[in-house]
């Protein structure tokens, strides 16, 4: 019997299964598959004879079998929610394991250099944060090789978890992953996805509460160019009460063929009263020619909240901020770069660490074509 969960209004509820016989092969006219290119992906939703995806060591990482249901699963109650994350979770051999011991405070970055051999791969990754703890993790992926993964994320009570997930690389491969956290009570959590690299990448995160007071930020950069797709299903389940969230994504795009999509799933069931929630899609077209895709939806079952709202907008430059940037003397290519590098400081901004912050600003600058001494030579 298929374990499926939906409001109660929803008259389209999915399934939500580890079991992949319980997914159906999807068409393209499901209401989750109907932006995505699934012609491109129809190995994703078969059982293939790919190898596990590893890590190179780092401090807090280890490697297991993945045999067994873990600690992590049974404390955030995971589901897959598609086939292929049911594929991935049952396919995988092995578990790339982030475990931050409870009331360690981490007073450096821990970077997590995930690792793919070429042509497919399964990924498996859980990331805990003991209670009281504090950490900041990037996870970096390899962008090389294909990987259909899922990501479990705990967030114990009164803990501070920052969580990057940066896919920077090659345009070449396709990355298909459902990252799910779950944050306890009094807890925080900021989970920010860079997207610079692959062919077709389809993030799936989502946020839900194991206790009141958790505070959550779902940010994304994304930049878009060439024939590459990027698609964003992003959920929010306010379950608990007195609990906090915030979604910013912004992305750019150029190139006649690029494709974005950004899906944003507010809940708010009827026991979280005194919620606060609020979030946002901003896309910027750099030419003619791309295609970006924005439905933000929020269901109230509750109107006993402290705020909850909504936004999105695609457009073009600023014609006024270019005009601006060229009458004191910057090449007009310049302050483009310039407009897009600016365009992502709201959600750079709330990375609290400087180096980490630097290095991100960094790839979108390299990503843009834009050089350092270029900046050094202009006074705006």
């Amino acid at each position: 019997m298929s374990n499926t969960t939906s409001p109660a209004s929803d008259l389209s509820p999915k399934v939500i299964s580890n079991d992949p016989t319980e997914h159906g092969i999807p068409h393209g006219r499901e209401e989750e598959w109907r932006f995505t290119p699934i012609a491109q992906i129809p190995d994703f939703f078969q059982q293939q004879d790919w190898p596990s995806i590893g890590v190179q060591d780092a401090r807090f990482v280890t490697v297991r079998s993945a045999e067994h249901d873990s600690t992590v699963e049974q404390a955030t109650g995971w589901k897959a929610i598609d086939l292929p994350s049911a594929l991935a979770r049952s396919s995988a051999k092995q578990v790339v394991s982030i475990a931050i011991p409870a009331e360690h405070i981490a007073d450096e970055v821990i970077v997590v250099d995930l690792t793919a051999t070429q042509g497919g791969n399964y990924g498996r990754v859980e990331i805990s944060a003991g209670a009281f703890s504090k950490a900041t993790i990037v996870v970096r992926h390899d962008m090389t090789a294909d990987v259909s993964g899922v990501i479990i994320t705990h967030v114990a009570d009164q803990a501070d978890l920052t969580v990057l997930n940066m896919y920077d690389g090659p345009r070449t491969s396709r990355h298909i992953w459902q990252w799910a956290t779950t944050v306890g009570r009094d807890a925080r959590f900021l989970g920010l996805s860079i997207t610079l690299g692959g062919a077709l990448v389809r993030l799936s995160p989502s946020v839900r509460y194991s206790g009141p007071g958790g505070s959550a930020q779902m940010l994304g950069a994304f930049l878009a160019t060439d024939d590459q797709f990027q698609e964003f299903r992003l959920f929010v389940d306010h379950n608990e009460p007195h609990c906090s969230s915030n979604v910013v994504f912004k992305g750019a795009l150029s190139g006649k063929n690029s494709h974005t999509v950004w899906i944003g799933d507010v809940l708010v069931r009827r026991e979280a009263v005194g919620i606060e929630t609020y979030e946002m899609n901003r896309n910027l077209l750099l030419n003619d020619g791309p295609r970006a895709d924005s439905v933000p939806n929020l269901e109230l079952e509750t109107g006993d909240v402290v705020g909850a709202g909504h936004a999105s907008a695609t457009g073009r430059f600023d014609d006024e901020q270019l005009f601006y940037l060229q009458s004191r003397g910057i090449p007009e290519d310049l302050a483009r770069q310039l407009v897009v590098r600016g365009f992502f400081v709201e959600v750079l901004d709330k990375v609290a660490d400087d180096p980490l912050r630097a290095d991100v600003l960094r790839r979108i600058e390299e990503r843009i074509g834009m050089q350092s001494w270029e900046l050094d030579e202009v006074s705006v």
